[in-house]
């Protein structure tokens, strides 16, 4: 901790969706920006930052499978959250025509949350690693015939030219990120608790599990399922649930899950989402 400031990582870019999640979430941090997720989890395991923020699902394009798969195998928790508006923008070089680029770069999901409009625009599209990175690429290489898709707030910081605005498919666009660290929480009677569990494969095996959750009435607010990654049609389930791991009612769910057969891991409890969109 510099002047008393947590550290703060997020993967991308300067002027990135992540560093805005991480600005919202921290009125005021140290942050450092790393090239992929598992440079970020490396970081927050190794003690280099305190905290880092990555996002973990989209309203439009769903789960962040890479996060998932990472705090499957990371000894670090999640203990918050918070809630980014996305608002695209198509972003090129000043006196640059719309007619004159060819080619549109930006990360995968982002691709994925404005296909209508790049269907529509009918221009080639290249996933890239980061969407201010995609920014930073054309503006440096001085790739004139390129656009890439990223925020507002990129384009002012790299002094680039916005051609469109709101180009995503769908104007409620939320990525949901969550904040994660070493340091465990503490029950605030307002929060979420999250897991990741496999049930056996054997009729009403996913049935029984929830219904430890049913029986005590304890709200789930999100289930899922992801491959295991290790055989083909095997499962991991991703589940968030209302109340804290520190208390008895969420103790016995998860003991009343084990008793089923289940592997848990639990990720982290937190309080409920810090809105600001």
């Amino acid at each position: 901790m510099v002047n008393n400031l947590p550290s703060v990582g997020f993967q991308g870019e300067k002027g990135s969706y992540s560093e805005k999640a991480v600005q919202l979430y921290f009125s005021k941090s140290n942050n450092k920006s790393y090239t992929s997720f598992s440079d970020v989890f490396y970081a927050v395991e190794n003690n280099k930052i305190e905290f880092a923020i990555v996002p973990i699902e989209n309203s439009i394009e769903g789960s962040v499978n890479e996060t998932y798969d990472l705090l499957l195998n990371s000894s670090i928790s999640v203990v918050g959250e918070i809630n980014v508006k996305v608002n695209h923008c198509l972003i090129t070089h000043h006196n640059v025509k719309k007619d004159d680029i060819n080619i549109v770069y930006s990360h995968t999901q982002a691709l994925g949350q404005c296909s209508n409009y790049l269907r529509k625009y009918n221009r080639d599209a290249v996933s890239t690693y980061d969407t201010a990175g995609s920014v930073k690429m054309i503006k440096e290489k001085d790739i004139k015939n390129a656009a890439a898709i990223a925020s507002k707030e990129t384009a002012i910081l790299y002094d680039m030219q916005i051609i469109d605005e709101n180009i995503q498919d769908h104007k409620d666009n939320i990525t949901r990120f969550v904040c994660l660290s070493k340091k465990e929480t503490k029950p605030t009677g307002n929060d979420k608790t999250s897991i990741i569990f496999s049930a056996g494969h054997v009729s009403g095996a996913l049935h029984k599990a929830l219904d430890e959750f049913a029986k005590r009435s304890i709200n789930l607010t999100k289930i899922e399922s992801h491959p295991t990654r290790k055989k083909a049609w095997e499962y991991n389930f991703y589940l968030d649930f209302e109340g804290h791991i520190d208390e008895k009612i969420c103790q016995d769910a998860i003991k009343g899950l084990e008793s089923t057969g289940s592997a848990i891991k639990v990720l982290g409890s937190y309080p409920k989402l810090k809105d600001k969109l």
